[in-house]
């Protein structure tokens, strides 16, 4: 694999503003799952993004209004799409952890759709519409609205914007699978 482009950023080389936001997501909610691996290493070069993106994220993967594993399975829909490997590898993980299917997880990581129950297919043919056309048709939009409301309807649009940043920047940062993975 090509070298990474950003890698990683140590400590005593980041800025008072860096350490700031990187203090920031290692004492939040992902200071348990995925810390400042990923994109933050990435990011955190520019503080102000880095700080504005983390706040974004921690919303859409803590607070959405969808159910956590649905809220996954829109994740693993979008970084598929993207082909953003490590955002496949480690919301896999989340995914089954959240209680997906692991079956259903890992077709969808392989850019798959699988048999899906009425809710979760309402959340994958949203996402997947949404990250393929840039829009989605009203049937598609009812099945969500009608199940989540429009709060759940517009925390699935910023899943998906979301998470197609972040496989942005681990696609150009060219970050890596684990490789025991």
């Amino acid at each position: 694999m090509p070298d990474r482009r950003f890698g990683p950023l140590p400590r005593d080389q980041m800025t008072a503003e860096q350490r700031a936001v990187a203090d920031t997501i290692a004492s939040g909610p992902r200071a348990a799952t995925t810390g400042l691996r990923g994109p933050f290493e990435a990011l955190l070069r520019s503080p102000d993004l880095a700080d504005a993106a983390q706040r974004v994220g921690e919303h859409v993967r803590f607070r959405s209004a969808l159910p956590r594993h649905l809220n996954e399975l829109a994740i693993l829909v979008t970084g598929a799409h993207w082909h953003a490997a490590f955002e496949v590898y480690a919301h896999t993980e989340l995914a089954i952890d959240a209680g997906l299917d692991p079956a259903v997880a890992e077709a969808v990581g392989r850019g798959e759709r699988p048999d899906l129950d009425a809710d979760a297919a309402a959340v994958h043919d949203f996402a997947r519409q949404l990250v393929t056309t840039g829009a989605v048709d009203d049937g598609v939009f009812a099945a969500v609205a009608d199940r989540f409301g429009l709060e759940g309807a517009i925390d699935l649009v910023g899943t998906v914007g979301y998470y197609t940043l972040v496989s942005f920047v681990l696609n150009v940062d060219r970050y890596p699978v684990p490789e025991e993975e």
